[in-house]
């Protein structure tokens, strides 16, 4: 069984999710395991400090040098708040604690309380027949590492919710201006053959309603169109067929059409360098394709200018290219002109090249691009399909 693209977003999300779980869990895991190799080393190292006090404190220190290494021990303790006690509660050391609360028994008393909570306390020894105890709180480095990966944590939920409807919100926004582009575009692509019919009507009108074989022509060309165009908005969304087809033809039927309707002040030409020039094709898909570089090509010409129409190959790859003489497009645009919602006129929801692009690139697995476009002289757009 096939699955869809909605499916394999749903699956692609769920992947993300896991991943992103699995490197929360990793971090706490390793933040976790540091922390406690921390609470271990910090209580090594008030070990170490406790005995430099009770030797101090018992003066069993022999000569100067132990003095001065002792207290070099006590002083280098400066991140870890210590309290040393008597086993009756009287405080005979205290370090790293605010020295302006140190004297108020009530303060010193309640930071034993919260050292006793947090660790272990340790017993350095007897003095004057009394217990030597030594009160410790985490320091401050160890505090931070144990609530970094949770703010850590809650800055990533932050960022990833912000996103996440910034996403909704600009994917809402596209979905919204794709639809209004579509009624546009639809109007837009009615416009011409309804127009057409109206002025041939109106021509019926004053010639009593006789009809020349020419006009019956044009008329039934207009109703073609437009069954041409409900074809079309029939296949979005759907696979299209491509077959084999003569590139040249397709451009003569569909700019043979358009050369009548559009401003007689603008000069078409093609040019076919191809000795094959067949290619794989969805006549009804390509045509609009064809027609919407010529409506933007006679636009940016404002109605008056020359448009050229040349097609190469090479083994594996025919090649249109379509020139106009119009205003031109600026170098940093070249890409994102094909976005949705990119246009350059006043009127319009820019949908017609990000439609080229998907019709060339999806459905005929082809490419476009701007190969050059020169401000007021010449603007070209390249097409490439497979043959």
């Amino acid at each position: 069984m096939a699955i869809n693209k909605y499916q394999t977003r749903t699956i692609v999300k769920v992947a993300l999710f896991v991943v992103a779980m699995s490197i929360v869990a990793l971090s706490l895991l390793y933040t976790d395991n540091l922390a406690k190799n921390l609470k271990e080393d910090e209580r090594s190292k008030v070990a170490l400090w406790a005995e430099a006090t009770r030797l101090i404190a018992t003066l069993e220190v022999e000569d100067q040098t132990d003095v001065t290494y002792a207290l070099s021990v006590i002083r280098a303790n400066n991140t870890i708040p210590v309290i040393v006690t008597l086993e009756d509660g009287t405080v005979i050391a205290h370090r790293n604690i605010d020295s302006a609360s140190a004297e108020d028994k009530v303060y010193i008393q309640d930071e034993i309380e919260d050292m006793k909570a947090a660790n272990e306390p340790i017993i350095a020894g007897l003095y004057e027949d009394q217990n030597i105890i030594i009160y410790y709180e985490n320091s401050i480095f160890f505090t931070k590492l144990k609530l970094y990966p949770y703010a850590q944590l809650i800055i990533i939920a932050v960022f990833l919710l912000v996103s996440y409807y910034a996403f909704s919100y600009a994917k809402r926004s596209e979905q919204n201006q794709v639809w209004v582009g579509m009624s546009k575009e639809t109007a837009h692509q009615l416009g011409t053959p309804i127009s057409s019919l109206m002025a041939w009507m109106e021509l019926i009108k004053g010639s009593d309603g006789q009809i020349s074989e020419e006009i019956y022509d044009e008329i039934n060309n207009d109703i073609v169109r437009l069954e041409l165009i409900t074809e079309r908005f029939s296949k979005i969304g759907s696979e299209p067929v491509l077959s084999p087809t003569h590139m040249k033809t397709v451009v003569d039927e569909t700019i043979g059409y358009l050369e009548k309707r559009l401003s007689s002040r603008v000069s078409f030409t093609i040019n076919d360098n191809t000795t094959d020039g067949f290619c794989h094709l969805n006549v009804p898909l390509f045509a609009w394709v064809l027609e919407n570089l010529t409506k933007n090509a006679t636009d940016a010409m404002n109605g008056d200018g020359a448009l050229t129409y040349t097609i190469t190959e090479n083994d594996k790859v025919l090649f249109l290219e379509v020139s106009d003489t119009g205003k031109g497009i600026p170098g940093s645009r070249f890409k994102t002109v094909f976005e949705p919602g990119f246009t350059t006129k006043k009127r319009g929801w820019g949908l017609g090249l990000s439609l080229v692009k998907r019709i060339v690139d999806n459905y005929h697995d082809g490419t476009i691009v701007v190969k050059e476009s020169i401000p007021n002289e010449r603007t070209t757009f390249k097409i490439s399909l497979r043959k």
